[in-house]
């Protein structure tokens, strides 16, 4: 009898695993979904012992094209999707262990709901379940777009969201990764346990295997970032692994930390005459106390796309601002201090007016339903933008949307968004600004009409690059490089900085088969 975890001859059925949200489709041999550890280290070595090169999967909600296979077998680790344990430490931390099929939308629901199946757990998980029930409520707080994203795959490419500009990305949430070898090995990494020495990494699998290593010497940028190895001296070795895109290991288990949810919440949606007095809102409101869970924009271009689609049931519910309204910018306040947060807010407000907004025309919401509707505004955008794409793409099927992920310095923003303003004015290029601008990290959407277009503004997004990295930024703040941006780490890390993560890459996976293709051509 076939079981889940047997490998499978790719068939019509299995169309959906060629293809992630990048709308790239790729080909693959066979494919096979583990349930457990054991199981995926198996299908790893069956696959090296054949010669195989190897996919990873999860949610396939990517964007970069990180899990579109080109050949070989594809593991799936959706169906790993079990919570393990929970713990709760002397100091009141709560830690869960989740495989990494986890969804991260069904674990908050979870920590919602506490419907958790507990057949397993040991008795001190037990206890520690009936003690969060009696705690305050717990979140797990990256909150990428897609809240359909694994926890494995947010991991791998370090993902974050809006409310990274209070909480940080994945990265600071992870305590624990239990990781699968291509040969079947399986190590596990603490934070603040295994530290490198310098940048020498020296790393003992369970079954004695030596991982020895140097992290690149490339200097990472002071920004929000997931473009490539985390790379630092006497860093935490796990860090090696969050961000690195499925390309040293398969992830079995992973230990997340939970915060407490904020007593006190409240979104605020402000509207601009235009986008300088949104951006000088901005630069005031990162100074707010408490500091913002989000600070997110829109261009004009991003309302107006709304209003085109105003009669879109997808919409329904959203708040689109009337003409003469330039720029909007989305703020969200947490706070377990109620004075502070009632200053906050009143802080907002006259905020809005300084710089040129309407603190009258704002929408506030503090109840969490109304927060949700808010930030409904804030996937829309996104959602239009990959509608329209979806349309023309009927009659010109090579196009797709081109979207930028650059961080800069904030001291750079201003001119950065000049810079893709008049280059877009120039080339005549349907686009819009969105995104997460507390972090200087704004998303360029172009839109390209015909092929035409679709060529000019891949050159484009290069010459952005470039000129990003020069201000000291990213070519990559949350969705990582895939195999999409694989020109754009070159440019940011040069021949070097890929030379070294190439060769860190071989001390895990001296043959160069997981995730072929990621990060950098092989």
């Amino acid at each position: 009898m076939l079981t889940m975890s047997d490998f499978q001859t790719i068939s019509t059925d299995h169309a959906g695993y060629m293809r992630d949200e990048s709308r790239r489709t790729g080909h693959a041999e066979t494919i096979s979904f583990p349930t457990s550890e054991s199981a995926l280290a198996a299908n790893l070595k069956k696959a090296a012992s054949a010669g195989n090169k190897v996919t990873l999967q999860g949610a396939l909600t990517g964007i970069t094209a990180g899990a579109v296979p080109f050949g070989g077998h594809i593991i799936n680790l959706a169906r790993m999707d079990r919570i393990l344990n929970l713990k709760r430490s002397t100091d009141g931390l709560y830690t869960m262990t989740v495989q990494p099929g986890v969804l991260l939308a069904d674990l908050n629901k979870r920590l919602q709901d506490f419907k958790f199946c507990t057949n397993g757990w040991d008795d001190e998980s037990v206890a520690a379940l009936k003690s969060l029930q009696s705690d305050k409520p717990h979140f797990f707080a990256p909150d990428p777009t897609e809240a359909s994203a694994s926890i494995g795959g947010m991991v791998a490419c370090n993902a974050s969201g809006a409310r990274s500009f209070l909480y940080g990305p994945t990265r600071t949430h992870i305590l624990r990764i239990r990781g699968v070898l291509a040969d079947g090995s399986v190590f596990e990494l603490y934070r603040g346990r295994e530290k490198s020495n310098g940048r020498s990494l020296d790393i003992t699998t369970i079954d004695g295997r030596k991982i020895t290593g140097l992290i690149p010497s490339y200097r990472m940028p002071g920004v929000k970032n997931a473009s490539g190895y985390f790379a630092t001296e006497d860093m935490d070795i796990i860090d090696i692994l969050i961000g690195s895109e499925g390309t040293l290991c398969a992830f079995s288990e992973i230990d997340l930390k939970l915060l407490p949810c904020p007593q006190w919440m409240a979104g605020i949606l402000a509207y601009f005459p235009d986008e300088d007095s949104a951006v000088k809102f901005v630069e005031q409101t990162r100074l707010l106390t408490p500091k913002p869970a989000a600070i997110e924009f829109f261009d004009s271009g991003s309302l107006n796309l709304l209003r085109r689609n105003a009669a879109n049931p997808v919409l329904e519910d959203i708040p689109i601002p009337a003409k003469g309204i330039d720029s909007a910018v989305y703020v969200e306040l947490h706070s377990n201090n109620e004075r502070e947060f009632d200053e906050a807010i009143e802080k907002t407000a006259e905020l809005i007016a300084q710089t040129g907004g309407d603190a009258d025309s704002a929408i506030m919401a503090t109840d969490h339903r109304e927060i949700e509707k808010l930030k409904k505004f804030r996937h829309a955008v996104p959602e239009m933008a990959n509608m329209t794409i979806g349309e023309r793409k009927k009659t010109i099927p090579d196009i797709t949307k081109l979207g930028t992920d650059f961080a800069v310095p904030a001291s750079a923003l201003t001119s950065m968004l000049r810079a893709y303003h008049a280059a877009m004015a120039k080339s005549g290029h349907e686009y819009v600004i969105f995104g997460h601008i507390g972090d200087s990290h704004v998303h360029v959407n172009i839109l390209p009409r015909n092929k035409a277009e679709f060529d000019s503004g891949k050159m484009q997004i290069l010459e952005w690059a470039k000129q990003v990295v020069h201000l000291g930024g990213t070519v990559s703040a949350e969705h990582g490089v895939g195999k999409i941006k694989v020109a754009l780490l070159k440019a940011m890390y040069g021949e070097k900085g890929i030379s070294e993560m190439k060769a860190l890459k071989k001390s895990f996976d001296p043959d160069f088969s997981i995730n072929p293709g990621n990060l950098f051509e092989l």
